[in-house]
């Protein structure tokens, strides 16, 4: 599970090894469907963008998302949390342990503009290799810049993320 006071905090400054110009977050307004839910995952269908997420609730409200950029060019991986964090927005560079494999990049944290008083951040990648981690592995050590280090619980994302791929295949039919 997630250490909530330390979640957002740390998550916003976890990355990856790509950058990409493609927006991340939907658009305030835009409208989800329900897909389907599989071992504690939801799916949905982002209806603006027509491509598919998972999300991923804790007993703490902390939300965990992954999904595709608009230009479907780059997967993302997303955690907000409503405790009060010290998060500003802006780049922040980190490191990712998925199993054996350390990855370095930068995350991009936001502070404002979610929706029900949310803040974190999120990492994007267009690395298969790192996808495949995340599915084959059952935690996420993130090593930011700070003093902390904290886990993120992957359990069930190898069939969540099987899922969103389906639902994002059914929406290019």
């Amino acid at each position: 599970m997630f250490r909530p006071l330390v979640l957002a905090a740390a998550l916003a400054c976890t990355a990856p090894m790509a950058q990409a110009n493609s927006d991340v977050l939907p658009a305030p307004g835009t409208t989800f469907s329900a897909y389907g839910s599989i071992e504690g995952w939801t799916v949905f269908v982002n209806e603006d963008r027509k491509t598919c997420m998972i999300e991923k609730v804790d007993a703490a409200e902390n939300v965990v998302q992954m999904g595709l950029t608009v230009d479907r060019g780059f997967g993302y991986l997303g955690v907000f949390t409503k405790q009060d964090t010290p998060l500003e927005t802006g780049e922040e560079t980190v490191a990712v342990l998925l199993g054996e494999n350390l990855y370095v990049g930068s995350a991009r944290t936001l502070s404002s503009g979610l929706r029900d008083g949310y803040q974190g951040g999120y990492i994007i990648s267009d690395d298969p290799q790192f996808v495949t981690d995340i599915m084959q592995q059952y935690e996420m050590i993130v090593l930011p810049e700070t003093d902390f280090a904290f886990v993120v619980d992957l359990t069930g994302t190898m069939k969540a993320i099987e899922a969103a791929r389906d639902c994002n295949a059914a929406q290019n039919g």
